[in-house]
C-alpha cells in the first residue's frame, strides 16, 4: 500500500516537472507548447463570447421579454471584463500568475452556467457581469504567461498562436450563435441556453489543462494592496463604460450621461491621486509612463482599438443589412479579413524571431489599414460584390495581424520582468477602452447619419419613379425617422428596399473614412516608439537572474562591512603598508 502511494506521488511529481522548467528557468519547446494548448482553450472562450452572444442576443431578449433591456447584457459583460483586467495583472504580479488564471476560469464557467439558466433579462445581465469578471483575466494573463516562459526575441511566433484563437473565434461565433438561436429546444431546453452551457465543458477543459500543465516558479514579495487605486478605477470606469454603450439611446447630452461624465472626470482625479500615493504599489504605477515604449503603446492602442473595432464591427452590418446575410452567413463572409489577421500575425512572429525588429510592422500594418479602410469607403455600395470587398478585408486583416503581437511585445520586452503582467494587462485594457469608445463613436455617427441619407436615396428614387411615393409615405421614409432596427429591410420588394440599402451605404462610407483618420493618427503615434534590442532571457529567467544580482549584491556588502569592521577592530600598527611600489622603511 505504502509503495502505491509513493508511486502515485512520484507520478504526480514527475507530471509537475514535466510541465515546470528547469533550474535555469528554461522551458522546452515542448513544455511551451503544452501550457499553449490549456492556454488556448481558455482564450478560445473568452473570445467566443463576445461574438456569439451578439448573434442571438434578439432572440433571447424576445423569449425573456426584455427586448428594451438587452443592450444591458452587454454592457454589464463588457464594465466587468475591462475592469478586472488591470486588476488581474496587477495581482498576478504580486502572487504569481496560476491561480488568478484558474480562478478566471472558474467564474466564467459559473456565470456561463448561471447564464444559461436565466429567466429575466436582469438576472441575465447579472450573470453575464460574472461572466465578464472571469473574460477579464483569460486574454492579458494568457499573454503574460507566454512572456513568462517565452524570450521576447521567441515570443511573437508563439503569441500568433493566440491571433489564431481569435480569428478562428471571430468566425464561429457568430455561426454557433445562429445555429443555437435558431432552434426552439435541444434536450428540452430553448436553443439560446446552450448558447452558455457549451462554455461548461470546454472551460472544465481549460481548467483542468491548466492545473496540469501551468506550473511557474514565483517569489512572492513585499506589498500594499492599492484598495483606494480599484475603487477609484471603478468609480472612472463604470460611467464612461455605461455612457458610452447607452449615449446613443439617451442622447450624449442628455442628463444621465452629463452625470455619467460628471462621475468619471471626479473618478480619475482620484485614481491619479490614489496611484501616487501607493508609487510601486499602485495598481497602474504611474512611473510606467515614463517608459517611452509603455507610453507610446498604451495611446497607440487606445487609437488602434477604436479603429480595430470599428472596423470589425461595421462590415458584418453593411454585410447584413445590404446583402441580406444573416448573422451566422455574414460571420462565414467574414473569413477574409480573419485569414488576414492570421496571416498578419503568423508572419510578423516569424520575422520578429529572425531579425529581432518589431517597430516597422506596426506602421506597415497601420498603412494597410488606412488604405483598406479609405479603399471601402469609396468602393462599399449597395450594390457592391462581396468579391470585390474581399482584397480590401484580406488588407485589413493583415494590419490588424501586423499591430496585436508586436505592440505587446515592445512592452513586455521594455519594463521589468517583476511588472509584466501589469504592463501587459495595462495595454490590453487600453485597446478595449478605445474599441468601446470607437464602437459608441462610430454607431453614433451612423444612426445618426443614416435617417438623413435614406431620406436623400428615397426623394432620389421618386423622382426617377413618382409612383413609389405612396409607398415610402406609407413606410414612413423621408421623414427623418430613426431607423436604429433595419431588419425591415429584408422583407421590402427591391424597389423599395434599394433606396434603404443606398442610403446605409453612404452613411457607412462615411465612418469607414472616419476610421481611417483615426487609424492614421496611430501611425504618427508609434514613429516614436523605441527600437530596442530584443532579450534572449524569458520573464523567469529574468527574475531569476535579477534575484541572483540582488543576493549577490547583499553577499558582497555583507562582505564590505565584515572587512570594515575587522578593520575598526584591529590594532593599530606602525608597519608600512606592504606592496606598494616606491615605499621603503625609514
Amino acid at each position: 500500500m505504502t509503495s502505491t502511494r509513493t508511486t502515485s506521488a512520484e507520478r504526480r511529481g514527475a507530471r509537475a516537472a514535466a510541465a515546470a522548467p528547469g533550474a535555469d528557468g528554461v522551458f522546452s519547446h515542448r513544455q511551451i507548447v503544452t501550457i499553449l494548448v490549456g492556454l488556448m482553450v481558455a482564450m478560445f472562450l473568452a473570445a467566443l463570447d463576445q461574438t456569439v452572444v451578439s448573434t442571438a442576443i434578439r432572440t433571447i431578449a424576445d423569449d425573456l421579454q426584455g427586448y428594451d433591456l438587452q443592450a444591458w447584457a452587454t454592457t454589464a459583460f463588457l464594465i466587468t471584463s475591462t475592469i478586472s483586467t488591470p486588476l488581474y495583472g496587477k495581482l498576478s504580479d504580486i502572487y504569481g500568475r496560476r491561480p488568478f488564471y484558474l480562478f478566471a476560469i472558474a467564474i466564467f464557467i459559473l456565470g456561463s452556467a448561471l447564464c444559461g439558466l436565466a429567466d429575466t433579462m436582469y438576472q441575465l445581465a447579472a450573470f453575464r457581469a460574472v461572466q465578464g469578471i472571469g473574460a477579464g483575466g483569460l486574454m492579458s494573463l494568457a499573454l503574460a504567461i507566454i512572456g513568462d516562459i517565452v524570450p521576447p526575441r521567441e515570443r511573437s511566433r508563439y503569441q500568433g498562436y493566440f491571433m489564431a484563437v481569435f480569428g478562428t473565434s471571430s468566425v464561429l461565433g457568430p455561426v454557433i450563435g445562429g445555429f443555437f438561436a435558431g432552434q426552439d429546444s435541444i434536450l428540452g431546453l430553448d436553443g439560446w441556453r446552450w448558447i452558455f452551457w457549451i462554455n461548461v465543458p470546454l472551460g472544465v477543459l481549460a481548467f483542468a489543462a491548466v492545473w496540469r500543465v501551468l506550473h511557474l516558479p514565483h517569489e512572492r514579495r513585499e506589498h500594499r494592496i492599492d484598495w483606494p487605486g480599484a475603487l477609484t478605477l471603478i468609480t472612472f470606469l463604470v460611467p464612461l463604460l455605461v455612457v458610452a454603450e447607452q449615449g446613443r439611446i439617451w442622447g450624449w447630452t442628455d442628463a444621465r450621461s452629463i452625470t455619467c461624465y460628471a462621475i468619471g472626470a471626479v473618478g480619475f482625479l482620484l485614481f491619479v491621486l490614489a496611484e501616487r500615493a501607493y508609487g510601486d504599489d499602485a495598481l497602474l504605477p504611474l512611473r510606467l509612463f515614463a517608459n517611452r515604449s509603455f507610453a507610446v503603446s498604451g495611446i497607440g492602442s487606445i487609437v488602434m482599438g477604436a479603429g480595430m473595432f470599428g472596423g470589425l464591427l461595421l462590415l458584418p452590418q453593411y454585410l447584413q443589412i445590404v446583402h441580406g446575410s444573416s448573422a451566422t452567413v455574414a460571420g462565414l463572409q467574414m473569413i477574409p479579413l480573419v485569414a488576414g489577421i492570421m496571416t498578419g500575425a503568423m508572419s510578423s512572429g516569424i520575422a520578429i524571431s529572425k531579425t529581432g525588429r518589431y517597430k516597422v510592422f506596426p506602421l506597415v500594418g497601420i498603412a494597410l489599414m488606412v488604405v483598406a479602410l479609405l479603399s471601402m469607403s469609396f468602393v462599399v455600395g449597395a450594390d457592391t460584390s462581396i468579391w470585390a470587398i474581399v482584397p480590401f478585408m484580406v488588407m485589413l486583416g493583415l494590419g490588424l495581424g501586423f499591430n496585436f503581437q508586436p505592440v505587446i511585445l515592445a512592452v513586455q520586452n521594455a519594463v521589468s520582468p517583476r511588472e509584466m503582467g501589469v504592463a501587459t494587462s495595462s495595454v490590453t485594457f487600453f485597446r478595449q477602452m478605445g474599441g468601446t469608445i470607437g464602437t459608441a463613436a462610430f454607431l453614433s455617427v451612423l444612426f445618426t447619419r443614416l435617417p438623413q441619407d435614406i431620406d436623400d436615396a428615397v426623394q432620389e428614387s421618386v423622382r426617377a419613379n413618382p409612383e413609389l411615393a405612396p409607398q415610402f409615405q406609407q413606410l414612413g421614409a423621408g421623414t427623418g425617422g430613426s431607423l436604429d432596427d433595419t431588419s425591415f429591410i429584408q422583407e421590402l420588394p427591391a424597389a423599395l428596399a434599394e433606396p434603404f440599402k443606398v442610403g446605409f451605404s453612404n452613411s457607412i462610407d462615411l465612418v469607414f473614412l472616419i476610421a481611417a483618420c483615426v487609424v492614421a493618427v496611430g501611425f504618427f503615434v508609434f514613429l516614436f516608439l523605441p527600437q530596442l534590442a530584443l532579450s534572449t532571457k524569458s520573464g523567469i529567467q529574468a527574475r531569476q537572474g535579477d534575484a541572483a544580482g540582488t543576493a549577490t549584491t547583499d553577499q558582497d556588502d555583507a562582505g564590505e562591512q565584515a572587512v570594515q569592521a575587522a578593520g575598526a577592530a584591529a590594532p593599530t600598527s606602525t608597519a608600512p603598508p606592504v606592496g606598494r611600489p616606491g615605499d621603503a622603511p625609514h
